[in-house]
């Protein structure tokens, strides 16, 4: 099972050989592709073959690049992660609008319970409130609780001021933490053979990842209190390692402990058994996180 999530930081030529990623900078580093779950292209300095993207694909090795500031821009999608690929495509398209909005609701609600978990052990008062809201949510969310429950969450975490909108190195923490949930959850949706760009909420025509979108919202809150829990002024690397590690992290999955970059492959995994069965009950929720 891969395991390890690999940052180049540095001016570098990456290439493939005998079944390893060759990484030539002031040293030459040899790491078994079957070994990397993420690949982390930090520097614009960075080169690598065609043979080596080709490989990784292959290996299903999730491939993020980042821009002249370090953020990530861009991650690689391999048309086919699965044997079965077009016969999952044609399930995708055939998940019906019911199915589909009681899935949303029950991911909607696990969002809410896992920011209300948060504000318990911090022992914000505010978790009363977002108790509320939990047994308020409709079908759909037709209410938009989990609006109304991010307000207050927020504002509880970091203050009545914070807003998501601000440029601020709060929030370009969320951001980045939040894009490598996104690509962690993206990396498994495409290797069970789906596609990312339909999604059960999210269906924004200029948007590729529609899907891993909808089926990341319950890790946010693990992102959300590692930015709480950091000491900076200033977003910069170390940060980002950081939160990177955050995949490295245990949680309970199914009465057991599991690395939670396993975790989100079980978790979305047990989405799509519960869309094509029609039954919700199928989830497989994290637990203890914190």
């Amino acid at each position: 099972m891969s395991w390890r999530i690999v940052v180049i930081s540095h001016r570098a030529k990456l290439d493939f050989k005998l079944g390893s990623l060759i990484v030539r900078g002031d040293t030459v580093t040899k790491i078994h592709l079957s070994e990397i779950s993420m690949l982390v292209i930090e520097n614009t300095g960075v080169s690598l073959t065609a043979y080596l993207m080709s490989e990784l694909i292959k290996s299903k090795v999730k491939v993020i690049f980042c821009d002249e500031k370090r953020n990530p821009v861009a991650e690689m999608v391999p048309y086919y992660g699965s044997h079965d690929t077009s016969a999952k495509l044609r399930q995708q398209i055939k998940w019906d609008d019911y199915t589909k909005g009681t899935i949303w609701t029950e991911i909607v609600t696990e969002k809410i319970r896992q920011q209300r978990n948060v504000l318990r052990i911090l022992g914000k008062n505010e978790f009363k409130l977002l108790n509320q809201y939990l047994k308020e949510i409709t079908f759909f969310d037709e209410t938009n609780r989990e609006g109304h429950a991010a307000k207050v969450y927020f504002n509880a975490l970091f203050g009545m001021k914070f807003s998501r909108s601000l440029d601020h190195p709060i929030n370009a923490a969320l951001n980045y933490g939040y894009s490598i949930i996104l690509a962690a959850v993206n990396r498994e949706i495409v290797k069970n053979g789906y596609i990312t760009q339909l999604g059960l909420f999210h269906d924004n025509m200029f948007n590729q990842f529609n899907l891993g979108s909808d089926l990341m919202e319950p890790f946010r809150p693990i992102i959300d209190y590692k930015v709480l829990n950091m000491e900076f002024d200033e977003f910069d690397h170390k940060e980002k390692m950081e939160l990177l590690d955050v995949l490295n992290s245990q949680v309970i999955m199914d009465g057991k402990k599991q690395y939670l970059n396993n975790a989100i492959g079980l978790y979305v995994r047990s989405i799509f058994d519960a869309l094509n069965d029609k039954d919700p009950a199928l989830i497989s929720f994290y637990q203890n996180v914190i």
